[in-house]
This record gives C-alpha cells, structure tokens and sequence, in this order.
C-alpha cells in the first residue's frame, strides 16, 4: 500500500505516534510518505527506504499576516499523490492535517481518489475544535473523513457530544508501542553500561521518579514537583524531569522553594527516551486532560508503574490497582500517598512492574494496533 501520513514535527504524542506507525507501516512492505513542515521528531537519520519525506513549504509575503499552512500543505499532498499514486492519506489531527487532505483531493487533476483517514488525538478536539475560529472548519473536516479514528473511547465520545460531530462510526484504535524496544531497554540495565546509567542520576539506594511531557499547563508540572518533594521526604529518591515547555521554569522555581531542586535533574528533551525511562522506578503523570496518555503507556511497556490522574483516557491505559494508581485531578496527597507505598514494598513494586509491561504488549501491542488501521485504510479506499 502506498500511504501518505501527515502530522506534526514537534515532540507531541501525536507526532510520536503518527511517525512510530508510519516506520511500522515500511517495516511491512508498505510505502510511507511522510509531509510536515520539518523532519519528524522520531524519524530520525536512518530511515528504510520505502520511507520518503516531504517538507511542506512557504511564502513570505506582506499581505499574509500568517502563513497559510493549510493551503501550501494542500498542495504538497497533491503533489505526492500525483506523483506516487497514493492509495491513502492519513492525517493525525483534524486542523490543519485532516483539512489539508480533503482540500487536495478536491484539487486533483489526474489518477485516482485516495481515501482520507483522520486520526483525533486529542487537543484538535478538545482545545482548537471547540475554539468558535475552527469549529466548523474541525466538524466539516472530521465528518468528511472516509474513516476517522480516536485513540480512546473518551475521545470519541467528546468528539460526538461536545464538538457536535454528526457521525456515530469513530473508530477507537489505541496507541502503539513498541514493546520490545522498551523491554530491552530495561533489561540492558543488568549490563555495566546501564548500571552506570542508572547511576549518572542516583545512588545505588535511591529510588528513582521520572516524568515526561511538554511542559505545558494542562501537564500540572507542579504537581509532580510537589508529589515527589512528599516522597522525598519519606524515602531517599530523585526525580527525572524530561521534556522542554513554557512551564519548566515554574517547576524549577517550585523545587527550589521546596527545598528539593538538588534531587531533580532536568533533562531536556530526547528523541528516544526508552534508555531514561529504564533507570527509574515510578512514572507521574497528574494531567488535567489526556486524551490517551502515550508518556504513561511509554513507561508501562519499560516496566514502571503509573501514579497518575484519572482523567480522559488515563483510565484506558492504567489499570487502577493493577498497573499502577489512578487519583483525582490535583489530589497531590493521595498520589505521593501511592507512590510511597509502591517505592516502600518491593514486592509489590515488582508485581506492579511486571503487570504495567503485560498490559503494554497484550494490549498495546504494534501488530494488532497496525492491522487495526490497515483496516482503516481498506475502509476508506473502499467509500472513497
């Protein structure tokens, strides 16, 4: 199959996801033709050869106040699909992905019709489709998708009550992960090189907490500062602070008020993080909103608890009691409350452990999510 999938460069889950499945996608024979406005974040130098990029230009003129991505990504699509005969186009996000195929399929001249697929993630529906400036543009868009799939059943069920999206057919396909690579990842930690690994951040008797996001509000970066500095000052512990974002300086000045900012290390942002996510022992993820919460699934398939909201799609992914523990937002007591019993009992941190990476491969597994959505594309080519 040959398959266009559109996306967003930057360190997003969509963007993660949308790159992950396209490499698993060429891993299968399949051809994938990847648009953006910059190279994937995951994609990385060393890409199959049935894998293409295409960079989405620009104008600079002085009548634009803006650029107008939508359009000059239009016509990049319709490039590609008059040029590599394109069975589908998948786009992961509603605006201005989704929009971008529909318009250049009504630009095509030659060849034939390729199916759109539109992949909701998240915050196309819940932050820029409800904006009044995008909401017919995000219902036109998602409606004239010949498929449209959610990552979780929360989403969907916003998608059709609260944006007003008039179909009853969203597909619920989960994210993916690759389990293996996380697993093995872990299991390097035996080896010298991942016992120094582990120790670059902590000492042997330290427990290790870890979080990773994009820094922005809807994260509550302040809440993980504030659950460790009460780990903290029951048990030896350090805290990884991965990702960049407006709200990082926040939540540097928080540890710093609270006396713990000698224990967190802030790392920055890693294209790979499965070798960061290895050395520690507990995940936190206080969100107010996650749609799906790929950072939870991530840690999961490393064999790591999840401390985390019970919020969105957060409960899809962790199994309360099982996999790890679920709280309401902002109860930041209840949550350190948690983590302090997992860090204290190992037994039960390693029975947790072993039940988080079950859940990711049996469930979240690459093989069954990727023929999910080559059912999607079949789908689409066929009302196409």
């Amino acid at each position: 199959m040959n398959v266009i999938i559109l996306l967003h460069s930057g360190v997003g889950g969509s963007g993660v996801v949308a790159t992950e499945l396209g490499l698993t996608l060429a891993a299968g024979g399949h051809q994938v033709h990847f648009i953006a406005n910059a190279v994937p974040f995951r994609l990385g130098d060393a890409t199959p050869a049935n894998v293409d990029f295409h960079q989405i230009g620009g104008l600079a003129y002085p009548l634009f106040d803006t650029p107008l991505r939508t359009l000059s990504e239009a016509s990049r699509i319709v490039e590609v699909v008059e040029t590599h005969d394109i069975d589908v186009i998948h786009a992961h996000y509603a605006i201005p992905h989704a929009t971008a195929a529909l318009l250049a399929r009504q630009m095509l001249r030659q060849g034939k019709r390729p199916g759109v697929v539109t992949t909701l993630h998240g915050t196309d529906v819940t932050l820029v489709g409800l904006d009044r400036a995008y909401l017919r543009a995000t219902q036109w868009s998602i409606e004239s998708s010949d498929v449209v799939t959610a990552v979780s059943q929360s989403l969907a069920r916003t998608t059709t009550s609260d944006l007003g999206v008039r179909r009853d057919d969203i597909l619920v396909i989960p994210n993916a992960v690759d389990h293996g690579r996380y697993a093995s990842a872990r299991v390097s930690l035996t080896s010298q090189q991942g016992v120094n690994a582990r120790r670059r951040y902590a000492e042997p008797f330290e427990k290790i907490l870890m979080h990773v996001s994009n820094f922005r509000a809807v994260k509550r970066t302040d809440d993980v500062v504030r659950i460790f500095a009460k780990v903290a000052s029951q048990l030896p512990a350090r805290l990884l602070m991965v990702g960049e974002g407006p709200e990082r300086p926040q939540a540097m000045a928080l540890a710093e008020q609270l006396g713990v900012s000698e224990r967190i290390s802030f790392v920055g942002s890693f294209p790979r993080v499965e070798m960061l996510l290895a050395v520690a022992d507990l995940f936190l993820l206080p969100s107010a909103q996650e749609s799906f919460g790929l950072a939870a699934l991530e840690a999961m398939a490393s064999g790591m608890p999840v401390v985390a909201s019970s919020t969105g799609g957060i409960p899809e992914v962790v199994e309360d009691g099982v996999t790890g523990s679920l709280h309401p937002v902002g109860d930041v007591d209840a949550m350190a409350a948690s983590a302090l019993r997992l860090l204290a009992d190992p037994e039960l941190l390693q029975r947790t452990s072993l039940a988080a990476s079950e859940r990711a491969r049996l469930v979240f597994g690459e093989t069954h999510i990727t023929a999910a959505y080559l059912e999607a594309y079949r789908t689409a080519i066929g009302r196409a």
